[in-house]
Parts: structure tokens; C-alpha cells; sequence
């Protein structure tokens, strides 16, 4: 059975998948951001008894058979990205938002490297710098969404160990 807090998570990774399947073109396709893998890496830091390496397979999954790209290609790199989230999520608690941006980050570079290696593989060219244009503008999306959620009902990093004391 459900609970309301993962009925909500799997709402916002719904929405995050609709917002990644919106018709960009030009430079906003070139900036958009991964907005499941944001999404993705918000709820594995808050929440990661609720959305797992699992949760990220599958969003990887639904992302392949959007895109029609290659079957398996984002459901490794979310995973190998969610697996690297898990390890540190406990460590994250001591960081602060600017940290944490830098944290998402590499995240969100190791997503993007990861699905360059694994269409290199495949036969693709190399692309453009503007490639990792994306990890950027999520690393900016994430920092508004920690804002957003720091400003609501639970803190986080090092904001909510100076309230304690």
C-alpha cells in the first residue's frame, strides 16, 4: 500500500517525466534539464527509503521508451547516478546547499558521461561542449528546489543542525 509521501514522490517523477517530454527546441533544448534525474536525486537525498536504486531503474526505463533512444541506456546511467547518491546520502546531512549544488553536480555529470560512454558505444559521435550544458542548468534547478523545500516544513544540511542546537 502506499503512502501519501510516495504517492507524492511518484507525482513529482510523473511530472518531471511530462516536463522532459514537452517539445523543446533551440537553445532551450540545448539547456533543458534532466528533470528526472533532478527529481531523482531531490527524493533519493530526502527520502531514500522511498525512492531506491529500483525507483531509478524504472525512471530510466520510462525515459528509454519515451525517447525511443537506446533501450537500456538511461535505466544504467540513473542507476549507476543512484548508486553514487545512496553512498553519500548520509554525509549529505553535514553539507550546506552550496555543497550539496556541487554534490548534484557531479551527479548529474556522471548521469551525462555515463549515457556519452554508452552511445560512443553504440556508434554515435562525439558531441559538442554544449553537451554538458544540462548538468549546469539542473545543478541551478536543484539549488531552487533545496531553496524551496529549506524555506518549507523540513530543513536540510547544515541549516537544520544549527536550529537544533
Amino acid at each position: 500500500m502506499y503512502t501519501t509521501k510516495s504517492r507524492f514522490i511518484y507525482l513529482s517523477l510523473l511530472l518531471a517525466l511530462f516536463m522532459s517530454m514537452l517539445p523543446w527546441s533551440g537553445s532551450g533544448l540545448m539547456l533543458r534539464p534532466d528533470f528526472v534525474m533532478v527529481t531523482l536525486i531531490f527524493w533519493l537525498c530526502r527520502a531514500p527509503h522511498l525512492c531506491n536504486i529500483g525507483t531509478a531503474w524504472m525512471a530510466g526505463l520510462l525515459i528509454d521508451l519515451a525517447t525511443g533512444g537506446l533501450f537500456g541506456a538511461n535505466a544504467f546511467a540513473y542507476s549507476l547516478t543512484a548508486f553514487f547518491a545512496v553512498i553519500y546520502q548520509r554525509r549529505l546531512t553535514l553539507f550546506n546547499i552550496p555543497q550539496l549544488a556541487l554534490f548534484v553536480g557531479a551527479l548529474l555529470a556522471v548521469t551525462q558521461i555515463t549515457q556519452l560512454l554508452l552511445r560512443l558505444f553504440a556508434g554515435g559521435s562525439i558531441p559538442d561542449w554544449h553537451y554538458f550544458l544540462p548538468s549546469l542548468t539542473g545543478t541551478l534547478l536543484w539549488i531552487v528546489l533545496a531553496l524551496l523545500s529549506a524555506s518549507g516544513t523540513a530543513p536540510t544540511g547544515a541549516a537544520s543542525n544549527k536550529r537544533r542546537s
